[in-house]
């Protein structure tokens, strides 16, 4: 691997890792009760996530062009595997520090209630007591936490198969894209346009589908319906579920490639 497709798959895997943990956020609403706060710092991490995403483009860009200046286009493939699949032991991990991350988020929302400042909270998170707030709050996964997810997940198949789904198209689209600007060059520019197309319908699928359910089982611990503990499971099974998208991208990237290189011909 060289040090440019490195660096794609670090900022790759940053991302991804980042959507991850945002989950964790809405337990750490959940047990501080601050529920508006964790939406907020839920959104921005989804937000620099999502947004995130789109500078790949430049750098995946510039290494498909070089590739075909210098010949070897065909080891874009395989490029684009290791970019996959950095992205799927991103997520992996995001699942692991799921106990870590719901603990700092809940230190952070109880930092920030008192000072109101988005800028004090960064510098504090730099500081001496801030790394050792970090430090104090790692946690691994226990065993039993493995166990039960046996029983109730407080979400039907249909949201976590959607849910799939919608991560599948988020982490495909930017890549196959590019690599079918790549298979059809002389549509190259129009296929790389249509990855806003994917990823807005892999948007509105979060949005429409996952986002409601995970926004009401909210509401619901709040007034007593449901146990913290079902929903904590709930947020580990939609981050499983995330994980299984991404392992679906790669099953999905060369026929939507395909794809979009043939809708660049009609466009």
């Amino acid at each position: 691997m060289d040090t440019q497709l490195f660096v794609i798959c670090l900022l790759t895997a940053g991302i991804n890792l980042i959507g991850t943990l945002a989950y964790a956020a809405r337990i750490a609403g959940v047990r501080t009760r601050r529920i508006a706060m964790s939406f907020a710092l839920f959104n921005i991490l989804v937000l620099v996530s999502r947004t995130s995403n789109s500078f790949l483009g430049p750098f995946l860009a510039k290494r498909i062009e070089a590739r075909i200046a210098m010949g070897g286009g065909e080891a874009l493939l395989h490029d684009f595997r290791m970019v996959l699949m950095a992205a799927t032991l991103a997520v992996a991990l995001g699942i692991a520090l799921v106990p870590t991350g719901q603990r700092l988020f809940a230190r952070a929302i109880g930092y920030f209630q008192v000072h109101r400042s988005t800028a004090r909270l960064v510098l504090r998170a730099a500081s001496p007591e801030g790394l050792h707030a970090i430090r104090s709050s790692v946690r691994t996964p226990r065993l039993n936490h493995f166990r039960d997810l046996a029983r109730e997940r407080g979400v039907g198949w249909g949201v976590l198969t959607a849910n799939c789904l919608a991560q599948a198209l988020i982490t495909v689209g930017v890549l196959a894209s590019l690599y079918a600007g790549y298979l059809n060059p002389q549509f190259r520019v129009t296929a790389s346009q249509l990855s806003s197309v994917i990823n807005g319908v892999a948007t509105i699928l979060l949005f429409a589908l996952i986002d409601p359910q995970l926004s009401v089982m909210t509401d619901d611990v709040v007034e007593g319906r449901i146990s913290e503990t079902l929903f904590r499971r709930t947020i580990v099974w939609i981050s499983f579920s995330r994980l299984a998208g991404t392992m679906l991208a790669q099953v999905v990237f060369v026929p939507a490639a395909h794809l979009v290189a043939l809708l660049a011909n009609q466009v």
